[in-house]
């Protein structure tokens, strides 16, 4: 990795750290500093104020509107925001379908739906997981079955992160029941208002309805709407799953709340002593930091096997299990360390400007967080799956 790429990596982080003191509305920045629960609104405005720094889409080829970032620049983006709290880059659009349609989809699918997805015009959602088919894809149900000029998609889609609010989905979909599993899978693009389509919403720990159930009963969508090549779903599948497991947002998840922890335990007093001078919650620390420098160490050497073409395919596997678990277990410290506030979840201070009952400002944020978050290692591909793939692409078994 050249000194060049590197020079450029922390230019840009240095870029977003400006972004974020100075041009990102104080409105928003304390919504996320608090961790609080963020509207579709908020969502769009957010997006679109990364788009205007043209940052956006920034990873995608420049003939499409990016700027052809390297793995290391992407790699900086999306850690650095993860480190300052920043909300959520909702990845469905701009990190999910945009590259396989620029990648796979016709000239008239990229004209038609790549500058919505730029400028968040339209907001997509991903229909993969279901009921029987979760980290095992190839196992789904939904049929879409050819008449004439369209299809005719029955079945239901499961934990489809905020669905209630898209405008299309991109879906796998069963066009051949009698081919093996992998090869009569299809790609198809949605239209979230046709007739047949049914969102129910799914109520999480946190109390919050952030994953859904989709439905879909003889719903008709136009041949034009499938993604390249009928049977061919499944390779553009694990192409997306490629741009879906990568590493800068989990490693700056796990150093974010670290350093909340640490800063928590420095300002919190019991007894007259700080917590952190506590010799058992000192030595944790300590734990999580060199994990962490660990899983940071990991995560380079992983971006610079991707630049240089190098990856065995395991790379991205192996962070998504540490970081995630790292994650949580220094999450659940700190909601420890937060002592009678830690049991005081206070939901409605999620949705609105004021205080907790107990503890920092940002109690509420950190329990919901927490709640949240016990799903990381089963989301974007289990720790169980994620081990497997290790233990073909790395350990040959």
């Amino acid at each position: 990795m050249t000194q060049e790429l590197r020079a450029r990596a922390e230019r840009l982080r240095q870029e977003v750290r400006d972004f974020y003191a100075h041009v990102m509305p104080a409105d928003l920045r304390d919504k996320s500093h608090r961790h609080q629960v963020l509207s579709k609104e908020d969502y769009v405005r957010w997006m679109r104020l990364l788009d205007q720094q043209g940052w956006s889409v920034a990873h995608w080829p420049a003939e499409y509107g990016g700027k052809g970032w390297s793995p290391l620049e992407r790699f900086a983006f999306e850690d650095e925001l993860a480190r300052l709290g920043c909300p959520w880059v909702i990845p469905f659009g701009v990190k999910y379908v945009g590259p396989v349609i620029y990648a796979f989809g016709s000239e008239a699918q990229k004209q038609r739906f790549l500058p919505g997805i730029k400028t968040t015009e339209e907001f997509w959602a991903q229909g993969y997981s279901e009921p029987g088919a979760g980290s095992d894809l190839a196992g789904l149900r939904t049929t879409a079955l050819r008449e004439g000029d369209h299809y005719v998609v029955n079945g239901q889609k499961v934990w489809t992160t905020y669905a209630q609010w898209a405008d299309w989905l991109f879906c796998l979909v069963r066009t051949d029941r009698d081919d093996k599993p992998q090869s009569g899978i299809s790609f198809l693009l949605i239209d979230m208002n046709s007739p047949g389509v049914k969102v129910v919403p799914i109520r999480t720990m946190d109390g919050y309805a952030h994953v859904n159930e989709v439905w879909l009963e003889d719903v008709k969508v136009p041949a034009e709407n499938l993604i390249g090549e009928e049977g061919k779903g499944w390779t553009y599948a694990k192409f997306l799953l490629k741009n879906e497991r990568t590493a800068g947002a989990i490693v700056g998840w796990a150093w974010h709340v670290l350093d909340r922890l640490k800063k928590h335990a420095r300002e919190t007093r019991v007894d007259g002593a700080a917590l952190i001078e506590q010799p058992l919650l000192r030595n944790r620390i300590g734990e999580y930091e060199l994990r962490f420098l660990a899983l940071e160490l990991a995560a380079y050497q992983a971006v610079a096997a991707m630049a240089d073409g190098s990856e065995n395919g395991g790379e991205a596997s192996l962070i998504k299990i540490r970081g995630t678990e790292l994650y949580q277990e220094v999450m659940e410290t700190l909601v420890e360390s937060l002592g009678a506030a830690g049991v005081a979840f206070d939901g409605e201070a999620l949705h609105r400007a004021g205080l907790p009952p107990l503890g920092p400002d940002d109690t509420g944020g950190i329990l919901k967080d927490h709640f949240y978050n016990r799903a990381a290692t089963i989301f974007g591909g289990s720790s169980e799956i994620q081990r497997n793939i290790v233990a073909k692409a790395v350990l040959g078994l």
